[in-house]
């Protein structure tokens, strides 16, 4: 890349670093079931959600750090229903009936996973952590309800996704100021032949800054995952103290490591000597198997 990072290049990474963690994230509810298209800059005067069906269920966070802006997640009737039938909510109706209680309730759980993992891109891309609102979760039958919700940004981008097959959306309004961030940031981590130029034995040069260095001051909320499985929320509403719940892995199996949402580890139990649960990293997801090492 030569030259500087103009305003559609950075919207476009913005918009498919967002995406990718969407689509990790409904990785979680639907595993193997999950296909994400291209992102799209929409033109500036086109409303982002111009077609949408009646009955679609939205889920979104708005930005509340000074700035106009919002991740939201669009899934119509049939795909919302999808959805909540990959979390083991399904209910039989009518095709065209709204969604139930149980079935809102699951959609909006798997939002909220969403739109965590959606933000935690949004502050990696940006190198800074961002507040966000808390999520809202509701069928709309019209784009002005949705700009209602959300309102507008100068900038915004689309990214559609199947989940299981059913078409959903991803619309990100973004703030002038988050274009700009980016942008700089794209700027900083590339040179005129599109290398990485960081110098860590001259860190008063004034050269762009180590990428590590940039995300060191990022604070991420990491769990592990013994294993899962799938109940209807009726049951589990109804579960008494001291049920057992079968999960769908074996005592001895890997533990699987989050960050935002974002599955990036493996690793295995063990007890440290003060008594407290580690686990030992053993493969990490997209990169060569790193040295064994314990992350509490």
């Amino acid at each position: 890349m030569s030259g500087e990072v103009n305003q559609h290049e950075a919207l476009l990474r913005l918009g498919a670093s967002t995406a990718e963690a969407i689509a990790q994230a409904l990785e979680m509810f639907a595993p193997g079931e999950v296909e994400r298209g291209e992102v799209s800059v929409l033109e500036s005067g086109d409303s982002p959600f111009g077609s949408v069906e009646p009955g679609t269920v939205a889920a979104g966070v708005s930005y509340v750090d000074g700035v106009t802006g919002a991740n939201v997640f669009l899934a119509p009737l049939a795909s919302a229903r999808t959805l909540a039938e990959r979390m083991g909510a399904g209910a039989e109706v009518e095709e065209d009936a709204p969604l139930t209680e149980l079935e809102l309730s699951a959609v909006s759980e798997a939002s909220n996973q969403m739109m965590a993992a959606a933000a935690g891109a949004v502050g990696v891309v940006l190198g800074q952590e961002i507040e966000i609102s808390p999520p809202q979760t509701r069928a709309i039958d019209s784009a002005d309800q949705a700009d209602e919700m959300f309102g507008s940004a100068p900038y915004a981008t689309a990214t559609t996704f199947l989940v299981g097959g059913a078409p959903c959306r991803l619309i990100q309004l973004v703030p002038s100021a988050f274009v700009t961030r980016v942008g700089q940031a794209m700027n900083e981590f590339a040179n005129d032949d599109g290398l990485a130029a960081a110098d860590a034995s001259s860190p008063d040069q004034g050269g762009p800054r180590d990428v590590e260095e940039t995300l060191r001051g990022i604070t991420m909320r990491v769990w592990a995952e013994l294993g899962r499985t799938k109940l209807p929320l009726s049951d589990t509403l109804t579960l008494p103290l001291g049920a057992v719940v079968e999960l769908d892995k074996h005592a001895d199996a890997p533990v699987d490591l989050y960050v935002n949402g974002l599955r990036f580890a493996q690793g295995t139990l063990m007890v440290d000597d003060n008594g407290h649960w580690t686990i030992r990293l053993t493969e990490m997801e997209s990169r060569e198997p790193a040295a064994p090492a314990l992350a509490n």
